[in-house]
This record gives C-alpha cells, sequence and structure tokens, in this order.
C-alpha cells in the first residue's frame, strides 16, 4: 500500500485489518464500516511558455529538493484546482498569471508522499516580476529544446514533453 498505514480506525478506534474491499486489499475497521480507501490527492499547476520558453522552479525541499518542476502544489480543502494553479504561481515565481485553458490531467505514483492526480493549465502572464518564492530555489524560464535534465517527478516530465509536442505543432 502507498502512502501512510494506519492502525486503527478513526471513526471507533479499533483495529484496522486488510480485507478484500471491490477486488483490493484495503485497510477496513474490524467492528465498524470504516474502509480507508488511499486515494490520490490532487494537484495543480501551470504552464507558462513565453517566446519558446517554458516557466520552471527548482524544488527547495523534499522529495526531490534540487530539481525541476513546473510550478505546481497540492489543491487546499477549500479552493478549486484553478486557484490553486493561480496561487502555486504566485507563491513559487511571483508571477500573476491568468488560466487560458485546462492544459492535462497527469496521474502520477512516484511522489513519496502519496499518489497525485495533477492537473495543469496553459497560464499566461498577467504581472509580476519573475523571483523565486516560498519552496522554489530558483525560477526561470527554459527553452523547449535545452531543459534541464533534472526533472523532479514523471508527470512533470510527461507534461513537458507534451508542452515541446504541441509547440512544435503551433498549438501553444
Amino acid at each position: 500500500m502507498m502512502g501512510k498505514t494506519f492502525k486503527f480506525c478513526p471513526l471507533c478506534g479499533d483495529s484496522l485489518v486488510e480485507k478484500d474491499i471491490e477486488h483490493k486489499m484495503r485497510l477496513a475497521c474490524r467492528s465498524c464500516e470504516f474502509v480507508h480507501y488511499q486515494n490520490p490527492v490532487p494537484a495543480a499547476g501551470v504552464i507558462v511558455v513565453e517566446d519558446g520558453r517554458v516557466l520552471l522552479v527548482k524544488r527547495k525541499f523534499e522529495p526531490r529538493a534540487g530539481m525541476w518542476t513546473l510550478p505546481a502544489g497540492f489543491v487546499e480543502a477549500d479552493e478549486n484546482a484553478g486557484a490553486c494553479a493561480v496561487r502555486e504561481a504566485k507563491e513559487e515565481t511571483n508571477l500573476d498569471v491568468k488560466i487560458v485553458r485546462l492544459f492535462n490531467i497527469y496521474s502520477a505514483f512516484d511522489d513519496p508522499r502519496t499518489a497525485v492526480v495533477l492537473i495543469l493549465y496553459l497560464c499566461r502572464r498577467i504581472g509580476g516580476e519573475l523571483e523565486c518564492g516560498d519552496d522554489a530555489s530558483d525560477a526561470g524560464f527554459f527553452d523547449l529544446d535545452d531543459l534541464p535534465e533534472a526533472i523532479a517527478f514523471r508527470a512533470h516530465q510527461s507534461a513537458l514533453a507534451d508542452i515541446k509536442k504541441q509547440f512544435s505543432v503551433g498549438l501553444l
């Protein structure tokens, strides 16, 4: 099982045991009806391309500190994915962005914290001066033909390949 392993039911406090539920082994309470479904966590981010160069940030913290990603982060419980993407862009790069359209959605299983559903939006800059923010040690625009080798997560690697393809045929 990926992520945290819980031992006790959050509803009644009894022990959780592995049970075959819906053809998958899941943690379930021995006493009540609680089942611990390990669902992916939503994250959202931005794709900003200017003059054939894509915006990336270098991670300041683990996991994968020192590696590059698209500006992105986990969706808070009280926000929608689009608002999260815009917030993360501002926090990590100091840029104000406007969503143009949904770019794509990626499943990610290589983040050691949890499984992730990454929602990426194509955005354009509407203000702000580029500078790295709260959890970024660097930020910059990179030529699509000369990206850093150290891209932190496979979903971001896939997204960058998709960006390059779409840019090469004039879709971005």
